[in-house]
């Protein structure tokens, strides 16, 4: 049925939208409040706070919108077999200038609604149009979708969920010893594949073949006292 689907689309959707929502709400108000007490007038009045309050709220949204909208475009994932710099900065870079442009455009809209005419637009933006501040903004949302983007790309690599349980689950003495091992392993195997072919790699009697064996081997055996990671 029509209903279910419908229902598991808006699930996944809700999903997908949440961490980049919650990231730059937490990003957008600790830069209303660090600005705030930089001017001095974070305690000037209670109305004043929950009004940038509700307008870093309200950015979030718009940003989070505008990151689940992007993630679709198929273009987005050009880079994903190159060095992991490049698909950061060039996601990042695509994030901000949707950001950009949708801000841009919130900005006209309401001069707008606000009784604006087309005609005017021209010098509502050269003369009217508060540039410093939108360029402020936007370098932070630049800044903060760099970080956003790196642990989403690090998340990917890892596997879903793995730098979440790296960063807060497991026990530093269970990844002191194996997590340099690990990567320097999964190296070899990804030069081992790039070197030699699938007949050689499948020859029990090459070189190659006992190499891999012996990494992948490597990788299945427990480093001696490490306890079992938590679930």
């Amino acid at each position: 049925m029509a209903t279910p689907r419908l229902v598991a689309f808006f699930i996944k959707e809700f999903k997908e939208v949440i961490p980049p929502t919650l990231f730059f709400l937490a990003g957008f108000n600790l830069i209303v409040l660090t600005t705030q007490l930089i001017l001095a007038d974070y305690l000037a009045g209670y109305w004043a706070g929950l009004g940038n309050f509700l307008l870093a709220t309200t950015a979030a949204l718009v940003v989070g919108k505008a990151v689940l909208v992007t993630n679709h475009m198929p273009f987005l994932r050009r880079y994903d077999n190159a060095p992991l710099i490049r698909p950061v900065l060039f996601k990042t870079f695509v994030y901000w200038a949707i950001v950009f442009l949708v801000r841009f455009l919130e900005h006209l809209v309401r001069y707008l609604t606000d009784g604006g005419t087309l005609a005017g637009l021209p010098d509502y933006v050269a003369l009217h149009f508060s540039w410093q501040r939108f360029a402020a903004i936007q370098i932070w949302i630049f800044v903060l979708f760099l970080i956003y983007t790196l642990f989403s790309e690090l998340n990917e690599l890892f596997g879903q969920g793995e730098l979440y349980k790296i960063l807060f689950t497991r026990r530093t003495s269970e990844l002191k010893l194996s997590r340099r091992q690990r990567i320097r392993t999964l190296v070899r195997l990804n030069e081992l594949t790039a070197a030699h072919g699938l007949a050689e790699l499948r020859d029990p009697a090459s070189a190659a073949h006992a190499e891999m064996v012996g990494l992948i081997q490597g990788l299945t055996t427990k480093t001696p006292g490490a306890s079992r990671p938590a679930a």
